[in-house]
């Protein structure tokens, strides 16, 4: 049960920082201000979550 928890922890990790990867991809490739911001506010509880804080 240890290992499958593991598993599913590291899983969760890489999950959250493949859609903040993709996010920051977003920011910079965007021309438009208020698609920047909006895209910064939704990759802080990602960039929260790759630190372990809640």
């Amino acid at each position: 049960m240890g290992i499958l928890n593991t598993v599913i922890e590291f899983s969760y990790y890489l999950l959250s920082a493949f859609i903040a990867f993709v996010l920051i991809r977003e920011i910079y490739k965007t021309e438009n201000y208020q698609e920047a911001v909006l895209y910064s506010v939704i990759l802080v509880p990602f960039i929260l979550r790759i630190l372990r804080i809640k």
